[in-house]
């Protein structure tokens, strides 16, 4: 079991900062790829962005120019920069983390963070 831990979400109003942060456990290898993803009231999940850890990324055409993905392998985090947020950013952000396994890969979810933009 892979257990991932999202922290940074909250409150702000239009065209402020959040920063999310996900913690991995130390333990996990062959990661594939690390991602953000989010999903509003009503709203499938979708894309937010997702990277390699090589400094290769995708964003997901509403966030572009917006919000950043890093890593720090050292700390074991994936992180989220969003800037110039929008009352449509609004939605619980999951951290994705998707893992190499006999056969194919396998994706683990966090729990999940709240952020609400306020207009």
């Amino acid at each position: 079991q892979v257990k991932l831990g999202e922290s940074g979400g909250g409150l702000v109003q239009a065209g402020g900062s959040l920063r999310l942060s996900c913690a991995m456990p130390r333990t996990i290898f062959n990661i594939n790829r690390m991602g953000w993803y989010r999903q509003a009231p009503g709203k499938q999940r979708e894309l937010v962005a997702i990277t390699t850890g090589d400094g290769a990324a995708d964003y997901g055409d509403s966030v572009k120019g917006r919000f950043t993905i890093s890593t720090d392998m050292v700390q074991m985090s994936v992180n989220l920069q969003m800037n110039s947020l929008k009352p449509e950013d609004t939605a619980v952000y999951f951290c994705n983390v998707k893992l190499g396994a006999a056969g194919g890969y396998r994706g683990y979810w966090g729990p999940g963070t709240q952020v609400t933009v306020s207009s």
